[in-house]
């Protein structure tokens, strides 16, 4: 595979359809039948395990292997892999995987690998499209697995509790205050800034965000919010 197709299907690169009702549907790759809110225009559906499959392999191996204070740029390293889609729920894993890459190389106290096996079994559960019909970006909340994943939180926790579910918070105010359609590429940008200027406020541990993120992805994006975004130029 050397690059991506624009249309957001694998199978063919055809637009998504979204049903306000989901629908019983056959994953065109590993047969799975589930009900989902979404296929091309042509009737293709591709689970969210398949779709996300091969880049949640290539985010764990980039994480691993870079020594980069700065979550931005780990992530949009990744991006430009061709198995990263436009959109998709591997960006769900993403968010939080560069964030924990980038708080243990900035000095924070975490086993990385243990982390994001974790981070990877966490945010893989969260389906694609929620953005939209839950009312929750997948990308913010994976700030609030990560947090959770640096602090130790649980159900029972007290501040570790309070302060993972701060950070989704965070993070989803500032994706929701810049409106849709949603751009999981903008999204991301967003809930990696809101998660860091937390991690530095609460855990005292400092990650280099750069002052200015422009994308390169806008092309690829037939919903780009062009000089709405803040991220385009």
């Amino acid at each position: 595979m050397s690059e991506r197709k624009r249309g957001a299907c694998l199978v063919c690169g055809e637009n998504l359809t979204y049903y306000p009702k989901a629908v019983e549907m056959e994953c065109v790759f590993c047969g799975k039948t589930e009900l989902s809110h979404a296929s091309c225009e042509k009737g293709h559906y591709v689970c969210d395990a398949c779709h996300a499959k091969k880049g949640i392999e290539v985010i764990m191996e980039i994480c691993q292997k870079t020594d980069s204070k700065n979550p931005v740029e780990i992530a949009r390293k990744i991006m430009e892999d061709p198995y990263i889609y436009m959109h998709g729920p591997e960006h769900h894993v993403m968010v939080g995987a560069v964030l924990l890459t980038a708080y243990r190389n900035s000095g924070g106290d975490i086993d990385l690998k243990e982390a994001l096996e974790e981070m990877k079994e966490r945010g893989s559960q969260i389906p694609g499209g929620v953005c939209g019909f839950w009312g929750c970006c997948g990308a913010g909340v994976s700030t609030g697995i990560y947090m959770s994943i640096v602090t130790g939180a649980t159900p029972l926790a007290g501040r570790s509790w309070g302060l993972a579910n701060r950070t989704t918070a965070k993070a989803l105010e500032a994706i929701g205050e810049l409106g849709g359609p949603r751009c999981c590429k903008r999204d991301t940008f967003t809930a990696i800034r809101k998660a860091a200027e937390m991690t530095a406020k609460e855990l005292g541990v400092e990650m280099d965000c750069p002052a200015e993120i422009v994308c390169t992805f806008s092309e690829e994006n037939q919903q780009c919010l062009k000089k709405a975004c803040p991220y385009h130029r």
